[in-house]
């Protein structure tokens, strides 16, 4: 039985090579094509296909990943490959994310487009290794950012009442004198208390607690 598949494109002379050259192989078939991401949907919804393989930047510039988060959701079994021109990380990132296991920059052997779409009908699709680093980073980003988010609201639980008032001090930008006009205490007070600060959160200074908060998106615990 071969690989149905369904083409997503908007430059017709390109859509018709890349339909005629998989056609032409013994274990694959066209089952539908399409020139824009709406298209596109309808056209999932309307198909039986095994892979789709879907051009990013159609009617507009995100109109294949758009349509890629819909049809992911439809039918999660669906393999979507991306094909592109587009290369940055944040593109590929969101094209991933989007549901596509696999995603191949424009300008390659036509052979190679088939290598990619037999491995994605197997499972086993060949990301290559500039994609793979960009969204192994960025799991390691996210990993990062879980453990510090734990981190620092398991310490919020330990900060003094005076403790937070200081961390809504230092978010408004006040320095260590105003901090101690404010509060009406001297300013070794307000230094001890900001090592105590530093202590709990890891920190050297006190730019790297405000910077984390702001980070982690946490401004509303203080």
């Amino acid at each position: 039985m071969p690989i149905h598949l369904i083409v997503a494109e908007d430059f017709d002379l390109l859509r018709e090579d890349l339909c005629e050259t998989i056609n032409a192989q013994a274990d694959m078939e066209v089952v539908g094509e399409a020139a824009s991401g709406a298209a596109l949907v309808a056209l999932a919804r309307e198909k039986d296909f095994d892979v789709a393989l879907v051009d990013i930047e159609m009617e507009h510039a995100t109109a294949g990943i758009c349509a890629a988060e819909i049809i992911s959701k439809e039918k999660p079994q669906a393999r979507i490959i991306f094909l592109t021109a587009h290369e940055t990380e944040n593109m590929i990132l969101m094209s991933m994310a989007a549901g596509a296991v696999d995603y191949i920059v424009k300008g390659g052997a036509q052979e190679e487009i088939l290598q990619h779409i037999r491995a994605a009908y197997q499972d086993e699709p060949m990301l290559d290794a500039r994609v793979q680093q960009t969204v192994l980073k960025e799991y390691s980003r996210l990993r990062r950012s879980e453990a510090s988010l734990l981190f620092f609201i398991n310490n919020v639980g330990k900060l003094t009442p005076a403790e937070k008032q200081l961390v809504r001090c230092l978010l408004q930008g006040y320095k260590v004198k105003e901090i101690a006009q404010l509060r009406s205490v001297e300013v070794v007070t307000v230094k001890t208390q900001i090592k105590g600060l530093l202590r709990k959160f890891g920190c050297s200074r006190t730019k790297e607690i405000v910077e984390m908060i702001h980070q982690l998106g946490v401004e509303q615990l203080f």
